[in-house]
């Protein structure tokens, strides 16, 4: 038999819950999948130029060209899939779920496809929710800067069969494209409206060392720039984490200015040799493009924070010329002046931003590391408790009493030292809310954002500490701001789960599900949306999405149960408790 190995995209597909379907009606579940075969399957394959190499029962193994082919005809077939399943009741639709993944095959004399490229796209369905299609990360890259994509991160993951864990994202689609929803009572703009106070985002400087390996010394500049510009009350700046949605990608200034809405824009570029550093910057109006200074800071890598302090005041002097020059002294918070200590800081930060479990070992690693070289750096404590935090946050830890006792121990010594660093501050008050310190925590929180109010996950992580305390307005105010802060940010729906659980506990039960309901969408394996969208649409009457809500938070917390809520969310309100357990007991959540 001739073999021939090759790199192929490939489409595997089959139909969501194909036994039960034809188990309550055979004849017509197998005449309109044949329909569907003939009228929209196979024509948008071959539309897409892509090979059907084989066919199961209620699926299909496909080769296209290229996964850029791949993703249009699946985006095509679910979208048209859920015009045909509207108005038919649940029992009764036919749900297809896609994997798609670029590997190595093997294709044999008779065009069948062998080997792992076809054994993981195979698994990736196996994975993917209804409606949905699943990418492996080696397909994303195709496809992330050519195609306008809606894409959920869903982190490292251990497909069935498959040896090392993959990275893969979720694309739901064949749903009409909705705002994301704002506070009550308002409606949502084209665009964020400008603040009454000079605003500016700072976008990832390009590295220019010809070393990738640097790019986290890059990043970590522009991060602390951010950082620095954000301690002046008269600035409205745009977290870090919706300015490097624009990492690696070409976008006109204008349309930042409008995305974000920003009045300036500083991009520039870092270059790192030796024991040199360069740094270049442009601050750029976005309503006009005009350039509004270019400049050019060189220095020994010994004089990094002078450079920074550099830049930082050049932009101030030219956004808000009016500013004292005490405040600018003030901003000049150094963090160490270990630069070991300092490098792995940045290696650290750059870890946390990926928001998977094995990045969030390394990060702790590099922030230990950190506070080695220099045991008096509170931001690197309060980064560390921070990783303790969001470890619970996902569900990733193994013992609840030792990391609990050895993130309060880090979150005391960064608040210990860092009384005046919002960082440290906002980690620390972060892993006192987690684990059970409630009160102490919003008051670190509070600290912060007093020193730096344009922290947004500290006004995110905030609110949520405002409604486990009971104070649902406050915390529907701190949520917005922060989705306000970071229009962009890839935690975004954590913004949006705090905003529901707000809604929530003020009775508002269809606000509290318009957000939940949403962010569950986009991050599949975040409990709290889950948890609010099972509730509220419990209490609505909507039975079948609050089943499904209380199975998909089951699912990602198998252990919990209404006995042990308070081990997940400690409210500190009688009632808050009360509410949410009737809640989650009339969608079905077990005992």
């Amino acid at each position: 038999m001739v073999e021939q190995r090759k790199l192929a995209a490939i489409l595997a597909a089959d139909v969501v819950g194909f036994s039960r379907l034809t188990g309550a009606d055979e004849d017509r579940t197998l005449a309109r999948l044949r329909s569907l075969r003939s009228d929209l399957v196979d024509p948008t394959i071959a539309v897409h130029n892509g090979r059907v190499v084989k066919r199961t029962g209620d699926g299909a193994l496909v080769e296209f060209r290229s996964v850029v082919d791949a993703v249009r005809c699946a985006i095509e077939i679910q979208n048209a899939m859920v015009e045909r399943n509207a108005g038919l009741p649940a029992d009764r639709r036919i749900e297809f779920r896609i994997g798609i993944h670029l590997g190595d095959v093997v294709e044999e004399s008779d065009g069948d496809l062998m080997g792992d490229g076809v054994n993981i796209a195979a698994r990736l369905e196996g994975v993917a929710e209804p409606g949905a299609i699943c990418l492996s990360e080696d397909a994303y890259r195709q496809v992330r800067s050519r195609l306008d994509l809606a894409i959920s991160d869903l982190g490292e993951t251990r497909l069935k069969n498959i040896v090392e864990p993959m990275r893969i994202y979720s694309l739901q689609v064949g749903l009409p494209a909705q705002p994301r929803p704002v506070a009550a009572g308002r409606e949502q703009p084209a665009a964020p409206a400008m603040p009454d106070k000079p605003s500016i985002a700072v976008v990832p400087f390009a590295n220019m060392s010809g070393d990738p390996e640097q790019e986290y010394f890059a990043d970590g500049i522009v991060e602390d720039i951010i950082t620095a510009l954000s301690r002046f009350n008269q600035l409205f700046v745009i977290a870090r984490n919706s300015s490097f949605a624009y990492k690696g990608k070409s976008v006109d200034v204008k349309v930042i200015g409008r995305e974000l809405g920003v009045r300036y824009l500083l991009e520039g570029s870092v270059r790192k040799s030796r024991n040199r550093v360069r740094i270049t910057g442009q601050l750029i109006d976005t309503a006009t493009g005009a350039h509004l200074w270019a400049n050019r800071f060189d220095g020994e890598l010994a004089d990094i924070f002078d450079l920074q302090d550099q830049v930082t005041a050049s932009v101030v002097g030219s956004v808000a010329p009016k500013l004292e020059q005490a405040e600018i002294e003030r901003a000049k918070l150094k963090q160490t002046e270990s630069l070991d200590a300092y490098d792995h800081y940045l290696h650290g930060v750059a870890a946390f931003h990926r928001y998977d479990r094995e990045a969030n070992q390394e990060a702790l690693a590099c922030f230990m590391r950190a506070v080695e070289c220099d045991p008096n750096f509170a931001s690197a404590y309060g980064m560390a408790a921070r990783c303790y935090a969001q470890r619970k946050g996902f569900g990733w830890i193994a013992d609840l009493e030792s990391e609990r006792a050895a993130a309060l121990g880090l979150a005391r010594k960064a608040a210990q030292l860092g009384r005046d660093d919002a960082v440290a501050l906002a980690g620390a008050g972060f892993a006192f809310v987690l684990f059970g310190e409630i009160a102490l925590g919003n008051a670190f929180l509070d600290r912060a954002l007093e020193l730096n109010p344009n922290l947004a996950w500290a006004w995110h992580i905030g609110g949520f500490a405002k409604a486990l305390a009971g104070e649902a307005e406050i915390a529907l105010r701190q949520a917005s701001h922060a989705m306000r802060l970071s229009p962009q940010d890839p935690q975004y729906f954590a913004m949006q789960g705090v905003v529901a659980l707000g809604h929530f506990q003020a009775g508002r039960d269809e606000e509290a599900y318009s957000y939940a309901e949403p962010a569950m969408r986009e991050m599949p394996r975040f409990g709290l949306a889950a948890g609010v969208a099972a509730a509220s649409a419990a209490f609505m009457g909507r039975g079948d999405e609050a089943a499904n809500a209380a199975m998909t938070l089951s699912r990602l917390d198998p252990a919990l149960r209404l006995s042990n809520l308070s081990n997940w969310l400690d409210f500190q309100r009688v009632t808050d408790a009360e509410r949410w357990a009737d809640g989650l007991r009339r969608a079905g959540f077990p005992e």
